[in-house]
């Protein structure tokens, strides 16, 4: 019975270029943690430097905040001694969303070390193929997914005529492009009386310059905490700009919550016309629209989320197809 004691090999060795952290530090962070879970549960080891034995690399971000556990250059040396070592590069950013110049060179500079490039959007990726990305080049598309033990429907409250329907938004920047110009906008037609039994939850941060006529607020929060309040809510709402692969309207999505969002979000308009309704120059309109359409989204909510183990799935096939090639 002695071979029921030993411990069982590690299918291949996995290593991640940022070390995980706990709290809000972003959809990377997020993505990290579910990622590097779900492969030790799925057989595999995975640590956080590199060595003769790591078989694969899951690099995600660039380097320009935040210290990485190692470099793509790092990655790049390993390859001359470890030739069938795969690289994955993970794309989740770009200099349109923060008004930089820098984040863009910083990504095709890396790219050098990659087998595969992951985009979290076909927006993002399209964004880079138009200036640096040859899409002729291994890539997939895989979206962003929140983790579903925290972030799902049940026990989401159901809107129905008579009943107020409550809109709502979470971020933890500050920053007027996430939108808070169009938050303020829906705000001032709340308040004004022209959008009748509609409430504005607004959950973190928002700028100084905003002054909430009607809205309920409330400060930051994360995990369990934060997928109650959301679970209380009918529809998510997000203007932010030029989003990669926004994780909070999929934190609203996978609480059951149909998508209002803006022209301007990104990648974010992938889930949009998925399961939402554009957010136009008539506020009202627009609302009308999501109310009247809202038991057909929420049930294509309910059918198809997107969800951290979908995610985490379909990372984890591209990582063992790579693997089993390079061998």
């Amino acid at each position: 019975m002695s071979w029921l004691l030993r411990r069982r090999r590690p299918i291949a060795t996995v290593a991640f270029n940022m070390i995980p952290r706990r709290g809000p530090y972003g959809g990377g962070n997020q993505w990290l943690n579910q990622l590097s879970s779900y492969l030790k549960n799925c057989g595999y080891a995975v640590q956080y430097h590199l060595d003769r034995h790591v078989d694969c690399v899951a690099g995600t971000h660039a380097g320009l905040s935040g210290a990485l556990a190692f470099s793509y250059e790092d990655v790049l040396h390993a390859k001359e001694k470890n030739p069938r070592l795969a690289c994955i590069q993970r794309i989740n950013d770009n200099d349109a969303r923060k008004g930089t110049d820098a984040m863009d060179r910083a990504l095709a500079e890396a790219n050098r070390a990659a087998d595969h490039t992951v985009f979290v959007s076909e927006w993002l990726r399209d964004y880079h193929a138009s200036r640096w990305f040859d899409a002729a080049k291994p890539h997939s598309v895989i979206l962003n997914g929140a983790d579903p033990s925290i972030f799902h429907p049940i026990g989401a409250a159901l809107w129905k005529p008579g009943v107020p329907l409550r809109l709502v938004t979470h971020h933890w920047s500050d920053n007027m492009s996430k939108g808070f110009e169009l938050y303020a906008r829906i705000d001032e037609t709340v308040a004004s009386g022209a959008l009748q039994d509609t409430e504005l939850w607004v959950i973190g941060r928002w700028p100084q310059r905003i002054q909430w006529q009607s809205a309920r607020t409330f400060p930051p929060c994360v995990g369990q905490e934060l997928a109650g309040l959301l679970r209380q809510c009918h529809v998510y709402v997000t203007g932010s700009k030029h989003e990669p692969g926004a994780m909070h309207p999929v934190e609203g999505l996978q609480c059951g919550l149909p998508l209002l969002y803006h022209r301007e979000t990104g990648g974010t308009v992938e889930l949009g016309r998925k399961y939402g309704v554009e957010l136009a120059d008539d506020t009202t309109a627009s609302i009308t629209r999501i109310r009247d359409a809202y038991e057909d989204l929420r049930q294509k909510v309910l059918v198809d989320p997107p969800s951290g183990d979908a995610m985490c799935l379909s990372y984890r096939r591209l990582i063992q197809r790579l693997i089993a090639e390079a061998h």
